[in-house]
């Protein structure tokens, strides 16, 4: 059985993670479009959701009044990330499938001239660079299973996180 605090700082931070998420995908597909190709816009989207996770497990250790083992550390992290992961989802699914479908094949326009830029920028032959763009016309990482694929592997990168951080803020053994 979970225990509640854990349960309840999970759900809790997880519908916190989700929600800016949703703010900052909202706020970019307002503002630019381009913005979805900057590599700076996913860390600062990392970085808050890091942020917020910090939080989470130090208050879950505080109000655990510092008995906090590693497998409850884990459990509340993957809590919080697998929730605010299903948020973001289902916001995503909810934009470019729903609200906008048109708005997905202008950011796979954007994503293909950013590749190309870059391949070129790394001197990537032009055949390369001409079977990568077929093969980008091809996908649709937008479409609703393409964004439940990419769930489940944020889920598995979240999970490598969480490894990491319930090993640094699980509670030390007292040997006697």
């Amino acid at each position: 059985m979970i225990n509640e605090v854990i349960k309840k700082n999970g759900i809790t931070y997880g519908v916190m993670i989700g929600i800016a998420s949703t703010l900052i995908t909202a706020t970019i597909y307002a503002i630019d479009l381009n913005l979805f190709t900057a590599w700076w816009m996913g860390l600062i989207g990392i970085a808050i959701s890091l942020t917020i996770s910090i939080i989470l497990l130090s208050k879950t250790k505080k109000e655990l009044n510092g008995i906090f083992p590693f497998k409850e550390a884990f459990t509340t992290y993957f809590i919080a990330a697998v929730i605010g992961i299903l948020i973001s989802t289902t916001f995503n699914i909810i934009l470019f499938n729903v609200i906008d479908p048109a708005a997905k094949d202008t950011l796979s326009e954007l994503m293909i001239k950013y590749t190309v830029s870059m391949m070129q920028k790394f001197g990537t032959p032009a055949s390369v660079i001409n079977e990568t763009i077929e093969k980008m016309k091809l996908s649709n990482p937008y479409s609703t299973i393409e964004l439940l694929k990419g769930s489940v592997f944020a889920i598995v990168i979240s999970s490598i996180f969480g490894l990491i951080f319930a090993a640094f803020f699980k509670s030390k053994t007292i040997q006697e």
